[in-house]
């Protein structure tokens, strides 16, 4: 058995990816801030299916947040040869002129430096030079990274193309260590996120606009990420899958 690291696994595609990867077979560490009902939830569901998972609160931003994250999953006794970098924060649709620093840092500290802390931990596990069996990274980014989300949310956009560039040069870092390190680019999914950006129901406003003319689903996104994760990509690295239906 080994464990699986899932970042914002309480909701979204971080919860479908966990119900997924407990069904290959991993043990998943559910990361969650502040909804301990939701991640709870999560792993009853993975127990109740037969398999295994806990819940891990945890900031990613906060070093010492993760720091103890990790020292926990050091705890379980199973190797952690997966992570899941998917937490992630926006904002109110905004433009440019109305967006403060804090609220730039807040999402950097979360989506660029939270991915950061974690895949430095997820490394010095994993890696062969550390006496790690080697594992697999996927970063969650986003569609905004190549489409830079005008008018709505250019701070995120930004964010999301700092962890395309982490995925590409850390690849290359740690592929002779035995670590493969990939990202996905989910475009219009259904998940909560939009609401926190005010929109709930965004998807299905812009949907036409897409060549698939519909949005996707979080389990969509998940299976894209396990097979990454999997043995069937064991040659794969530094790549990136784009699902945003065609956009």
């Amino acid at each position: 058995m080994a464990i699986a690291l899932v970042t914002g696994g309480s909701r979204g595609i971080g919860k479908a990816t966990a119900l997924q990867l407990a069904r290959e077979g991993y043990t998943v560490a559910v990361n969650y801030h502040h909804n301990i009902q939701a991640a709870t939830g999560v792993v009853n569901d993975i127990v109740a299916a037969g398999g295994n998972a806990f819940a891990l609160r945890a900031d990613i931003s906060d070093e010492a947040q993760v720091l103890a994250m990790f020292a926990s999953i050091d705890r379980e006794g199973e190797p952690l040869t997966a992570l899941v970098n998917n937490a992630g924060i926006l904002f109110e649709q905004s433009t440019i002129e109305n967006l403060s620093a804090e609220r730039i840092n807040r999402v950097l500290a979360t989506n660029v430096t939270g991915y950061f802390l974690c895949s430095r931990e997820a490394v010095k596990r994993m890696s062969h030079k550390h006496g790690g069996t080697g594992g697999a990274i996927v970063n969650v980014s986003s569609a905004a990274s190549r489409l830079g989300a005008p008018g709505e949310y250019v701070d995120y956009a930004a964010s999301k193309g700092a962890v395309d560039s982490l995925t590409t040069g850390l690849a290359l870092e740690v592929a002779a260590q035995g670590i493969r390190v990939n990202g996905v680019r989910p475009g219009l999914i259904y998940t909560d996120i939009h609401a926190d950006g005010g929109e709930p129901g965004r998807v299905d406003r812009v949907k036409a606009s897409l060549p698939m003319q519909r949005g996707g689903q979080p389990e969509e996104v998940a299976q894209a990420i396990v097979w990454l994760l999997s043995d069937k990509a064991s040659y794969v690295t530094g790549s990136f899958l784009e699902l945003a239906g065609g956009k």
